[in-house]
């Protein structure tokens, strides 16, 4: 049943005219009456007398109007449910544990009562999440597409916050001991970063971290998950990975392992954050804004050539 002909049969049933039901609606009187002709030619009955002064309900048409009301009530419901200033503002990330994840959880902490639905998409092609954000699956997704040209015109990609690097190491590493590291004295260790998927940004990220700094990053084998990465890391001599260091990461006790930050320069991925260009949902001003207010890095930061220019103002989404 099309509901604007049930909107145009309601408010041409409370006006008691077509052409002032019309004009209340936006549209023709012509269009008003045909859309109340197929309504009753699908009904089977008639709806409307008409008369000198406009139009009457029938007997059928009396019968019919409070049922009216309620389709038109609750079309008006169901949109109202998924618009972009009255449903939780429903934002991707790339895991529960991720800085991401972390950032957006202090958020939600420190605004309670806010309305805010994390998920997480699992796909790795930044091209899938532009599409969610199209299509209004989802209000914002933390990817980043790493060649701005193939970002579509309606879709805009803002830097969110950097997640500097960690080095994190097992007690038997060489490297266990120290309380910073410089991206020079990682030469030559493994860094083992398992599920490194082609075609991803993280793989962008990577390729050019070897470049730059003549590392040794391994994505040999198959991503068992982040525990089967502790587990290995813990008894390992010579293995280590990087985190972030908002990552949340939990291990036995017994695995001591250690996070050790990088400095000098500061290796720093960062965060982009996919929105529509138009309407995007009222939520998101603030959750930048939140961004904004994170401690910048220094200024000896390495990040790779796509990184976006760090947003700090006013949290005003169109022109962040």
């Amino acid at each position: 049943m099309d509901t604007e002909a049930v909107r145009s049969f309601v408010r041409a049933a409370e006006l008691g005219q077509l052409k002032h039901a019309a004009d209340e609606l936006g549209v023709t009187q012509q269009a008003v009456s045909k859309r109340i002709a197929t309504l009753e030619r699908g009904l089977g009955v008639r709806l409307f007398a008409r008369t000198a002064r406009g139009v009457e309900l029938t007997l059928d048409g009396q019968a019919f109007l409070p049922h009216a009301r309620n389709i038109v009530t609750g079309a008006d419901r169901a949109v109202t449910a998924i618009g972009p200033g009255s449903r939780a503002l429903r934002v991707d990330v790339l895991g529960l544990r991720s800085a991401q994840a972390v950032v957006l959880h202090d958020y939600w902490r420190s605004r309670p009562g806010t309305e805010l639905d994390v998920v997480t998409l699992r796909v790795d092609d930044p091209r899938l999440a532009v599409a969610a954000v199209q299509a209004g699956d989802i209000d914002a997704s933390f990817r980043s597409v790493t060649d701005p040209a193939a970002l579509p015109g309606d879709v805009r990609m803002i830097h969110a916050f950097d997640s500097p690097l960690e080095l994190l190491v097992g007690p038997r590493h060489p490297l266990a001991s120290a309380r910073t590291l410089t991206p020079s004295q990682l030469r030559g260790h493994r860094i083992w970063v398992p599920g490194i998927a082609p075609r991803s940004e993280w793989a962008d990220f990577y390729d050019q971290l070897v470049t730059g700094f003549d590392l040794r990053v391994d994505a040999a084998g198959p991503n068992f998950g982040n525990e089967v990465l502790l587990d290995v890391l813990a008894d390992s001599r010579d293995v280590a990975t990087f985190v972030g260091s908002r990552d949340r990461y939990i291990w036995p006790t017994s695995h001591d392992l250690r996070r050790i930050p990088i400095e000098n320069p500061t290796l720093a991925y960062p965060l982009s954050l996919l929105l529509p260009r138009a309407n995007p949902h009222p939520g998101l001003r603030a959750v930048i804004n939140h961004f904004g207010s994170l401690a910048p890095l220094p200024e000896a930061t390495w990040r790779p050539s796509w990184a976006t220019a760090p947003h700090r103002g006013d949290g005003d989404v169109e022109h962040a």
